[in-house]
């Protein structure tokens, strides 16, 4: 249940959640071949994690954690490792019953708007007005081509819960309509940014439309990547530019991350691994968080963290009063944000079943994991490439961490496995 809560001065929060994003693909993080000058900037200003994870390494399991602070396999929708527009998914959705971060913000007081992509629900009723946005311009699909705003020949740019039609590369199209709503806002309001850059279809600013005969996640380019993460980064500063010209960047929380790890042209770093597996590169991911006068700046931290821990973090920093019945699964960061505690261990899980198995359990510095061949123990601190599997010189920490997967596993929802086709 939600708590009454009269503030004044709570600050305006802006989440910003990228798709498909490789650990390694900011400057700041590692790449050579092109550089992020605005997020490697803001970074500096902030916090930057090390140790940041997604909640999945695929899109929809990862944006229900975000949304309802929870591990994706205790909700239906988040057993779809995506949710598809075909005849088993389109009727699905994240149920409006369920409380979420920003329903909870709405009731607290907060103004709510969603930019960018949705893939919750395809069915109006599950979009983001049932679930407290008070607007929302985005799509309601996985992808959209950037030119034509369409996935697989349909229209699925939408206004609110109406489809709409405009002009223009979708990522200055998500951000002008961001700007536009933080210009003429009076907060505190709450921003979820969810840019589908870098996703296919591999397309940059200028580019062609995918024609219907040729399939969204084919061509690209290493150079098409580049100005695709370059104009993101330029997206994003205009985002930092209106928050500053509307005097609000002293009282605005803005959180930057990924919903999994990259993939073909992605950049992992010394990561194991890409999207849709559990290796380090499927599910860690960069993370910067600014909070001027709250966080120091130029400051990283080896805290490990998950996407549930930015929903609680939100809800604490926006001083939401909740009681136990909430029961998230994600920890509040802000006493770590503000310097007033040291990082803390963490048991982080995560499962995925739709096209294979895979299993993976964190407890401090050491990884069980099983794959659709084989099961390995990693020590992720001396082993960051996950290439020396420890399960036999370290027998009881394996046996350890396998027990304690499966005891939260027996937790969560019967996983989902797509249909065997003859």
């Amino acid at each position: 249940m939600l708590l009454s809560c009269e503030k004044k001065d709570r600050p305006n929060i802006i989440y910003i959640m990228v798709d498909d994003m490789g650990y390694a693909d900011l400057s700041i993080y590692g790449r050579r071949d092109y550089s992020t000058p605005v997020l490697d900037s803001f970074a500096k200003e902030g916090m930057r994690f090390t140790q940041a994870y997604a909640a999945a390494p695929v899109c929809t399991p990862s944006r229900v954690a975000f949304m309802t602070g929870r591990f994706p396999a205790r909700n239906p929708i988040g057993l779809r490792e995506p949710l598809l527009m075909d005849s088993t998914d389109i009727d699905m959705g994240l149920s409006p019953e369920l409380p979420t971060v920003s329903s909870l913000l709405k009731k607290s007081g907060y103004k709510t708007a969603l930019f960018g992509k949705w893939h919750l629900g395809f069915n109006p009723k599950f979009f983001p007005a049932a679930h407290g946005f008070d607007y929302f311009f985005g799509i309601t699909s996985g992808a959209a081509d950037y030119i034509s705003h369409q996935y697989e020949g349909k229209d699925v740019l939408f206004e609110n819960n109406e489809p709409v039609k405009t002009k223009g590369y979708l990522t200055d199209q998500i951000t002008d309509r961001a700007v536009d709503y933080i210009e003429k806002t009076k907060g505190p309001f709450f921003i979820s940014l969810q840019y589908t850059s870098p996703h296919w279809p591999w397309q940059a600013p200028g580019d062609p439309a995918y024609p219907d005969s040729v399939g969204m996640s084919t061509g690209g380019s290493a150079d098409t990547f580049a100005r695709m993460v370059q104009n993101l980064d330029q997206n994003i500063g205009r985002v930092l530019k209106s928050i500053e010209s509307s005097d609000l960047k002293n009282n605005t929380l803005i959180i930057f991350t990924s919903d999994n790890g990259g993939e073909r042209y992605s950049d992992m770093g010394p990561l194991k691994g890409h999207k849709l597996e559990l290796w380090e590169g499927g599910i860690k991911v960069p993370a910067l968080v600014r909070w001027p006068g709250k966080i120091k700046p130029n400051t990283t931290t080896d805290q490990v963290a998950v996407t549930m821990d930015w929903t609680v973090t939100i809800l604490h920093a926006a001083e939401v009063h909740m009681d136990d019945e909430l029961k998230f699964d994600g920890i509040n960061l802000l006493p770590l944000l503000k310097d007033e505690r040291k990082p803390i261990n963490r048991n982080l899980y995560w499962r995925i079943s739709n096209r294979a198995r895979w299993d993976a359990y964190r407890s401090g510095d050491w990884k069980y994991i099983r794959t659709p061949v084989s099961e390995a123990l990693y020590n992720l601190v001396n082993d960051i490439g996950e290439t020396n599997d420890l399960k036999n010189q370290e027998p009881d920490t394996f046996q350890r961490l396998k027990a304690e997967f499966k005891n939260l596993d027996r937790e969560m929802l019967e996983p989902f496995v797509f249909p065997k086709t003859k």
